[in-house]
């Protein structure tokens, strides 16, 4: 299809005068979804003795979310192409308060557990749904950069910001609040959206959904999803475990068959063959990886080594988030428009990486402001700066048709990521803690001291691994992503090449 014909749908409409105001909303709506992917962590331990949840169980608070959220993120995107992206944002942020209202007043963990999978299942509605409205409403190349970098700040930072809200509720109120604060958040997102957005004519996908496709990447995810998680639990040698991954393999493979073949399928496959976007969804789904893992750490070394109160742990990540929001809107957006994305993408992840590095040399009497603070700045700059031209070039130069789809990917690039990181730093960690104390436990002068030290040695052995998979997310950003600024189209290094003009070019025709 030609660059007229691609842009033809929106050349006649201006840009929408509420654009801005409708951003506002849609990043409230992310800052919601992002906050309550670590907010409920700080509030577990609280909740699980409320309620009476066994250790076994108390994972399925995260993991059912996990499931939902993940398995289910490619039909919420079709679903937004469909119904249209405002619709769908608006019934995902009501089902969403709704489901927070339903965990909030949980009366035993049946009803917990199962407003976490509501909650996931109407996240992965709105969460698609607020990127492609994004990707649509935002075609000039500078102002996308602009509103990318504040999307991208908060999709980065949201999660730090998560541990210190979540402490001040657990601390001072109690852990119900950790659900409940999403329904105000929630409800004026979907009254913001509902008054405020205007989503272009000409942009909705109208053809029959793909049944076969629904259903084989939502089982086939799910399984890959709840692998992981069991992994982290039961190992990975357990017999449940490898079938879920075996099972994963066969599914989504004949999910990747059935998309070539069908007339219409749920994930076109132009949209992640394409070089930049596939290298994107790859980096980023790397980096998540990292820095799931390290969220839990830091914050269990915080708070069980050094012995932080929750609300001292949330500010103790605030470096971060700020260096996220710096890299994000000054650095990222910025420079979006004049250096090639690879530009930014690479040295961000490899800053990230170097500020990880710092973190392998963690210690009992580590000094925060001597380790811990230089470290999360670096983080955060690399991160914010990496993250911000990589949603941007993910639904960049997208039909409009599979603005919904090509989000979702986003969003399953991330909770997959966040999915691996978990279990399998945490399996890191578990085992270089165990050989730690088995090899140390006979000259060891108190239980309690080797309990911490063999902790310490196994989030640092897990850092070590984070460290190589950002430093590898910066190499296939480099080497993947091959497009020019966004002004230009100007290809930016060697490579197919093929299709770059006209990724970067529609927008700014459409405009």
């Amino acid at each position: 299809m030609s660059k007229t014909a691609q842009a033809a749908p929106a050349q006649d409409l201006g840009p929408d005068p509420s654009r801005w105001k409708a951003l506002a909303f849609i990043a409230l709506a992310q800052l919601m979804v992002v906050l309550d992917a670590t907010i409920v962590n700080i509030a577990l331990p609280s909740a699980q003795t409320d309620l009476g949840i066994s250790d076994g169980n108390k994972q399925w608070v995260i993991t059912a979310y996990a499931l939902a959220f993940g398995g289910l993120l490619l039909f919420g995107g079709r679903i937004a192409d469909l119904w249209g992206r405002k619709r769908t944002f608006v019934v995902g942020l009501l089902g969403f308060a709704a489901a927070s209202a339903l965990g909030g007043a949980a009366t035993d963990q049946t009803m917990l557990l199962g407003s976490r999978a509501l909650q996931g299942a109407f996240g992965a509605l709105l969460a698609p749904a607020a990127l492609s409205l994004l990707a649509v409403m935002f075609t000039d190349a500078k102002e996308r950069a602009k509103a990318f970098g504040i999307y991208g700040a908060i999709a980065g930072g949201g999660g730090a910001v998560g541990l210190i809200l979540g402490g001040f509720l657990t601390e001072y109120l109690n852990w119900r609040w950790t659900f409940f604060v999403n329904i105000p958040f929630a409800i004026v997102a979907a009254a913001g959206a509902y008054f405020v957005i205007r989503e272009p004519s000409g942009t909705r996908n109208r053809s029959p959904l793909d049944v076969p496709g629904v259903v084989l990447s939502t089982l086939g995810l799910v399984a890959l999803v709840y692998g992981f998680t069991r992994a982290e639990s039961a190992g990975w040698s357990d017999t449940l475990t490898v079938s879920m991954f075996v099972s994963a393999a066969v599914l989504l493979l004949a999910f990747v068959v059935t998309e070539a073949k069908v007339k219409h399928p749920l994930l076109p496959l132009r949209v992640v063959t394409n070089r930049n976007r596939g290298g994107v969804y790859l980096s980023l789904g790397l980096a998540i990886i990292a820095m799931f893992g390290l969220f839990l750490f830091l914050t269990y070394y915080l708070q069980v080594v050094k012995g932080y109160s929750p609300v001292k742990t949330g500010f103790a990540f605030l470096p971060m988030i700020a260096g996220m929001i710096t890299g994000s809107t000054q650095i990222g957006a910025r420079l979006m428009t004049r250096v090639p994305p690879r530009l930014l993408m690479g040295p961000g992840f490899l800053t990230a990486g170097i500020g990880m590095l710092i973190l392998t040399q963690l210690q009992i009497d580590t000094s925060y402001a001597g380790l811990i603070l230089p470290a999360q700045i670096l983080l955060g700059l690399g991160m914010g700066t990496a993250f911000m031209p990589a949603m941007s070039l993910a639904t960049i130069g997208v039909e409009p048709r599979d603005a919904g789809v090509a989000s979702a990917m986003v969003n399953t690039s991330q909770q997959v990521g966040g999915a691996i990181g978990t279990a399998l730093l945490n399996t890191i960690a578990a085992s270089a803690t165990t050989a730690y104390v088995t090899s140390h436990a006979a000259g060891a002068k108190s239980v309690e001291l080797l309990k911490l030290q063999a902790m310490v040695h196994g989030f640092t052995s897990a850092i070590w691994w984070a460290v190589g998979i950002l430093f590898v997310a910066s190499a296939i950003a480099v080497t993947l992503v091959n497009t020019g600024r966004p002004d230009t189209g100007s290809p930016a290094g060697s490579g197919d090449g093929e299709g770059v003009e006209d990724e970067i070019r529609v927008p700014v025709v459409a405009h």
